[in-house]
């Protein structure tokens, strides 16, 4: 039987981070919620806290169409340092973040979310971190 244990989400940004969950069995990703990069640590120190077990955290990595890094890079890499000295119980992933904000939003499109909803702060933030964390899943199915 697999073992129960939540993956958590990370889509960093400069002003908002996004963040997003699985099921203790690991099935599926959902949004969690938008934040700001300050309350952002504090709601992952609360999920870990009340809603786990959590096995491991995945930070979205902002690459170019290339693969080479972005101007956002450095914000992703300093938020991926700080979760791995801060949660040394938990393995810290990175995962290629590449087209996610288009594909979330193409997903929220195609599900029926209205444009205006689509729209509202966070909204996408969110979307691509359950994005990133599902593809995260599917890639690594061992963890």
């Amino acid at each position: 039987m697999a073992e129960f244990g939540r993956i958590l989400g990370v889509d960093v940004g400069g002003k908002r981070v996004g963040l997003a969950r699985t099921d203790l069995l690991r099935t599926a990703a959902n949004p969690v919620g938008t934040f700001s990069p300050e309350e952002s640590f504090i709601e992952v120190e609360r999920q870990i806290r009340e809603e786990g077990p959590y096995k491991a955290i995945v930070v979205g990595w902002p690459l170019t169409p290339d693969g080479d890094p972005t101007n956002a890079t450095p914000l992703a890499e300093d938020y991926f340092r700080h979760l791995q000295k801060k949660y040394k119980q938990l393995s810290v992933h990175k995962m290629d973040e590449r087209f996610s904000s288009k594909r979330a939003m193409e997903a929220m499109r195609n599900s029926g979310v209205s444009k205006k909803r689509r729209e509202e702060k966070g909204r996408l933030d969110q979307a691509a971190a359950a994005l990133i964390l599902q593809q995260f899943l599917e890639a690594h199915p061992e963890i």
